[in-house]
């Protein structure tokens, strides 16, 4: 067993050790459980209405060239204050309720809702689950089902329901400046699911065993110059590594990120040898920003994560990652903040990213990323040679500031892909309209 499989064993006494020891580095500081376990609660429900049309400009996998859906969702969130003492308990618990305004069999399939075997979208879906938490000092200690938001790991929140993970998490402030982590995960609830599967898919890298588990910080948290390490590790698949800095100055944010991945164990989805990095540089004058970044893939398979938001590289945007084998892009970007023209609340954006260079010919044979057919008896990558795609990406956002409608949103978005066979994506336009409500009952 390795050292980083050790650290991250999940066995509740490693963990309460863990948490022990942390704690006592702060024995002298007050207790941080003062306020009690329904003094310091908060519920809240998130109204979602979420309506996606996908317009396929090339053949799509599934035959279908039109997917469109309509669907109102209810995310609830309870959120406990802990119980007093040096020690305290406290419990966290979401619930989930998903309803179909429209969509018919032949447009199914775009994420907002399930489809039963018929190939229909289900009329309504519902899910809910918590975490028990313990908290000493500046450390908490969570089990159960949950968000998660580190760069090797990160559930993500883009369609009516969020994704969520079942396993343990540790989080510690104990020393300033510096937040340091420590989760493992043996189950996953996808974005239109009832409930969660102990399988984790990534691009081709997929476990339905064991899980994932890291371990990390961020450093310098109250600092300009800012930074993070963090490392990971898929039940045997991989191992990966992440480290970022970045420096907000005055009107400029500059942000390095790298990953390095390597196979482990039985190596699941083949022989990994791949580094990815990103820059990225942002200008900000009075009520517009720019941003130019670059992004460089590494290796002959592509960067390849599990959580739909565990890439943190610049170019990973509305559609896609940019993330091929061998891949290079860049990317500008301009964001506008209307208040300055009397319009608070209302923001723009847009951007273009082009990737190229891609080459996903040389993956090792009979792994996730270039398997063997058997219909053909011949090995068929993921990605051909000389693959190049670009997107852009057009979105208006307001938030209504005062009344009261205070805290509703409204966002207008537009993607449009188009790509090369070689890059094997999808020739897509696809329009979002997201209006959303938060209505807040805490604290008790």
């Amino acid at each position: 067993m390795t050292l980083f499989s050790q650290i991250c064993t999940p066995r509740l006494t490693v963990w309460l050790s863990l948490l022990f020891a942390s704690s006592g580095a702060m024995a002298d500081e007050p207790a941080q459980n003062a306020q009690g376990f329904l003094d310091g609660a908060s519920f809240d429900v998130l109204s979602r209405n979420f309506y996606l049309n996908s317009d396929y400009r090339s053949p799509s996998p599934s035959g279908k060239s039109y997917r469109q859906e309509w669907a109102q969702g209810f995310i609830g969130t309870f959120q406990s204050g802990f119980t007093p003492g040096t020690i305290g308990f406290g419990l966290d618990a979401h619930a989930f309720l998903g309803l179909k305004l429209d969509g018919g069999k032949g447009h199914s399939g775009t994420g907002l809702l399930p489809v039963d075997s018929d190939g229909r979208s289900e009329p309504n879906y519902s899910s809910g689950g918590g975490a028990l938490k313990i908290n000493a000092s500046r450390t908490t200690l969570a089990y159960g089902e949950m968000l998660v938001e580190t760069p090797v790991f990160d559930t993500a929140d883009k369609r009516l329901q969020p994704e969520y993970a079942t396993g343990f998490l540790l989080n510690s402030r104990e020393i300033e400046g510096m937040n340091l982590q420590a989760g493992h995960f043996t189950a996953f609830k996808n974005q239109d699911s009832s409930s969660s599967r102990g399988d984790f898919f990534g691009y081709g890298a997929n476990t339905e065993a064991g899980g994932i588990s890291f371990l990390g910080a961020d450093l310098f948290t109250q600092s300009p110059l800012g930074g993070a390490l963090y490392a990971s590790e898929l039940t045997d698949t991989w191992h990966q590594y992440y480290a970022n800095m970045h420096l907000k100055q005055d009107r400029w944010f500059l942000d390095a990120n790298l990953y390095h991945t390597r196979d482990t164990g039985q190596a699941l989805a083949g022989a990994i040898d791949n580094t990815a990095f990103s820059l990225s540089g942002k200008y900000t004058l009075d009520a517009q920003a720019f941003t130019l970044a670059w992004q460089k893939i590494n290796g002959d398979t592509p960067f390849d994560f599990v959580g739909g938001d565990s890439i943190y590289l610049a170019n990973s945007i509305k559609y896609a990652d940019f993330n091929g084998a061998g891949e290079h892009s860049w990317q500008a970007r301009y964001d506008l903040d209307l208040a300055a023209f009397g319009v608070p609340g209302l923001k723009f954006m847009t951007r273009y990213v082009r990737g190229s260079g891609i080459d996903g010919t040389h993956a090792p044979q009979g792994g996730a990323y270039n398997p063997f057919d058997p219909s053909t008896g011949q090995f068929v990558p993921q990605q051909g040679d000389g693959g190049r795609h670009w997107e852009r990406d057009i979105d208006l956002h307001y938030i209504v500031q005062s009344g009261a409608a205070k805290g509703l949103s409204l966002q207008l978005s537009h993607v449009s892909h188009r790509a090369n066979a070689a890059q094997a994506g999808d020739d897509i336009d696809r329009v979002y309209v997201v209006i959303q409500y938060p209505l807040a009952f805490g604290p008790f």
